[in-house]
């Protein structure tokens, strides 16, 4: 029996499959709405050359059950060119409808905010209304400013487990910023929302893949039933 889902933590899921590949994955994410705080586009590490009919197709659907869409952009921790950045997030937002950004491989360290804050200015300009940022740690405290999601953890459950938890400074002060953790190589029973709560994050997301690429899969009581 798979658990359930908790409905005290809302869920960010960044999955990084091909609706024509996995269509009934993405069927359950859809049919997860209410549980979801967003749902990460990644159709080509970004949004590809040209737009892809079945992310299209999936987006529209997503966008219909009341989903926020997040646009994948990678920044290399703040060596990435901010006019490619603001390129694919154009293209996003032009070819798939979405509603804000999740930037990855972020920098956490005061001498890169500058580049992020200005990508933020970029991304409220073109309309995004959510700004979503990755360093997969707790970033200097500058980072809640341009923020509306911070991923301060992305790692293995094991490390998430036994890791000492230190507060991030962030998350105080009434900005509005909401902390997220991103766990893969969850088993089933673990119970990753209770974790996350305890340690501030009020969205999450545990996947049970490993490896190169846990984010080809779902959290488990997402899996669809076959």
């Amino acid at each position: 029996m798979k658990p359930a889902v908790s409905t005290r933590a809302s869920l960010l899921v960044p999955y990084y499959e091909h609706p024509s590949h996995r269509p009934a994955e993405w069927n359950a994410l859809i049919a997860a709405a209410p549980l979801l705080y967003g749902v990460v586009l990644n159709p080509a590490d970004g949004p590809g050359d040209a737009p892809d009919p079945a992310f299209i197709q999936v987006a529209g659907r997503l966008r219909t059950a009341g989903v926020r869409l997040l646009g994948y952009a990678d920044t290399d921790y703040g060596r990435r060119p901010v006019t490619d950045v603001v390129r694919d997030l154009t293209r996003y937002r032009a070819w798939y409808g979405t509603d804000g950004t999740f930037l990855d491989q972020v920098a956490s360290g005061p001498g890169e905010f500058d580049y992020y804050r200005r990508l933020a200015a970029a991304v409220w300009s073109a309309g995004h209304a959510t700004l979503a940022l990755n360093p997969g740690t707790p970033p200097h405290p500058a980072y809640a400013r341009v923020a509306d999601l911070i991923v301060t953890f992305e790692g293995s459950w094991e490390t998430y487990r036994d890791e000492p938890f230190t507060p991030w400074p962030g998350g105080r002060g009434g900005l509005g910023v909401r902390a997220c953790h991103l766990v893969h190589g969850a088993p089933p029973d673990a119970d990753v929302a209770a974790l996350a709560r305890t340690r501030g994050a009020s969205v999450h997301c545990a996947v049970p893949g490993v490896g190169d690429h846990p984010w080809g899969t779902l959290p488990h009581a997402l899996e669809p039933t076959r």
